[in-house]
């Protein structure tokens, strides 16, 4: 089993389409208005509109009330991706300011534009890296 994809549902796709290919620098792939796509080399992120929801279950997934998942993303350098977002004023919330984890990861914690909690990240030490190693 692979995991592929992670799907966000949310109420204006474009706004959030617009807003990760914002801060990841991924062009996000638009195949209906509904529906974009920003892939990367380990997963793909799906933005979903809420209407396609009816498609599936309707009301299975409620857009703006994520409180438990972290869409979680590798970075080079925290600090200077931290850099970049706020002098670009792109985030809405900093959550937490570039922080060392006791397990070995340097994290920057905020929220998109529906208030789904980010975590750009990047392995300080041996253990860390090693367990990103696939």
């Amino acid at each position: 089993m692979q995991l592929v994809s992670v799907r966000v549902i949310t109420n204006d796709v474009a706004r959030l389409a617009e807003f990760y290919e914002q801060v990841t620098g991924l062009g996000a792939r638009r195949p209906a208005e509904q529906f974009a796509e920003l892939v990367g080399p380990s997963c793909t992120l799906a933005i979903g509109s809420a209407e396609t929801m009816a498609l599936f279950s309707a009301g299975a997934a409620v857009p703006e009330s994520n409180r438990t998942a972290i869409l979680e993303f590798l970075v080079e350098d925290v600090d200077r991706e931290h850099e970049r977002l706020t002098s670009l004023a792109l985030v809405p919330e900093i959550v937490q300011e570039p922080t060392t984890m006791p397990w070995g990861n340097r994290s920057l914690l905020f929220r998109d534009p529906d208030g789904n909690l980010v975590n750009f990240f990047t392995p300080l030490t041996d253990e860390a890296r090693a367990r990103l190693a696939r």
